[in-house]
């Protein structure tokens, strides 16, 4: 471990804090409920089997599905695997529609199937990182097998129109996933109310364990059929097999469960200090702006570019908050934000941007001690430029 400390964490688009009540939840089933799921011959499995099935409930009730519709799995990673290359898997002359800013678990799987002869249309982003629905349908073709959009951009916030996007893929009859991560817990999703086929959901992102997710299979009149991509047992209604993580599904379902009684209280605590944390620091810091979209944006996201700033030494400078530059599964890659580059931001400009992710249980006192530190390091790195 390392020995730096910060005093605020506000980096929680790449994963949150597991709230106490989570934990307080799982913890019977690390010691007294301990049983495997699949062992229905006694008790110890099937007391876990129930707390699986409730668990299952409370994904499905955050975000209007069927308990029966959702399958666990290890992560949205994996449910992003799953959904793009089951599909394929069954199809024939494949051709898949993905948006060119899609988080890596999509983009790279998408590179690999294309590479095994796979057809793709990737579609780009407005200036605001939103994808335009009639952009979709003008790439959708007769043999399109999916549509794969995200809900919510995991760098700069933007929510995507995905009612509309949805109603297009319905329109030409072509499956519709979409990346649900970050969206999660944080705006309305109503999967009944929309055609949407397929969709990926993560338990980090919402203050629940690492380690569990799950991806959403409507069960519609004309049936999604996927090819499982982990085999062995026939776990998960075949779908995906391997002994169920049943304390971290617990701790799943918590999660939801919270999220969905905390999501309107929240999506306003959240938007306050977001505008505390842009109005701080804008006013106090000239040649400063806001990427992604102005309004559709998720609540808790703040994504700011700094002119005249070298990106690493703003990075280095900022001790006292923890936030990112970008996705944290792409921090290793020294090139710009894949992202920021579709949205035609100037590279000089994406190397010196941060991502501020708020979360539960950040508060204003988090937020002053953040303008306070930003306004401090740019302030003081522009003047040594100088």
């Amino acid at each position: 471990m390392s020995d730096d400390t910060t005093d605020v964490y506000l980096d929680n688009h790449a994963t949150t804090r597991t709230d106490p009540r989570v934990v307080e939840a799982m913890l019977p089933f690390f010691t007294e409920h301990f049983g495997n799921a699949a062992s229905s011959s006694h008790s110890f499995g099937r007391d876990a089997a129930d707390a699986v099935e409730i668990a299952r409930a409370e994904v499905a009730q955050l975000v209007g599905a069927l308990p029966r519709e959702i399958v666990f799995t290890s992560g949205a990673t994996e449910a992003n695997n799953l959904a793009l290359k089951g599909l394929v898997h069954v199809s024939q002359q494949p051709h898949l529609v993905v948006s060119t800013i899609e988080h890596p678990s999509i983009l790279d799987p998408t590179l690999r199937l294309e590479r095994n002869g796979c057809r793709v249309t990737r579609i780009g982003c407005d200036n605001n990182g939103q994808i335009d629905p009639d952009h979709v349908a003008a790439a959708i073709e007769p043999d399109t097998t999916l549509v794969s959009i995200m809900w919510a951009n995991n760098e700069v916030g933007t929510i995507n129109p995905v009612d509309r996007i949805a109603r297009e893929c319905a329109r030409h009859g072509v499956v519709f996933h979409s990346d649900a991560v970050q969206a999660l817990g944080r705006v309305e999703i109503d999967c009944q109310s929309l055609p949407v086929g397929l969709l990926s959901l993560s338990a980090h992102k919402i203050h629940g364990p690492k380690g569990v997710g799950a991806l959403v299979v409507r069960r519609s009149e004309n049936r999604i059929r996927i090819a499982p991509q982990i085999e062995g047992g026939g776990h998960e209604s075949h779908l995906r097999s391997g002994t169920l993580p049943v304390p971290l599904i617990v701790g799943f379902g918590t999660a939801c469960r919270l999220a969905g009684e905390l999501i309107e209280s929240e999506t306003v605590r959240l938007d306050q200090l977001a505008r505390q944390l842009v109005d701080g620091i804008t006013s106090r810091l000239p040649g400063v702006s806001l990427n992604g979209h102005p309004e559709l944006r998720l609540p808790g996201n703040v994504h700011l570019g700094f002119d005249n700033i070298d990106g690493d030494a703003l990075m280095a400078g900022l001790k006292r908050i923890a936030v990112s530059s970008g996705s944290a599964c792409t921090t290793a890659d020294p090139e710009p934000s894949h992202v920021l580059a579709a949205m035609n931001v100037p590279e000089s400009l994406a190397r010196a941007s941060l991502r501020f992710g708020l979360g539960r249980f950040n508060n204003s006192d988090h937020i002053d001690v953040a303008v306070n530190e930003v306004v401090a390091t740019v302030q003081r790195l522009r003047n040594h430029d100088d």
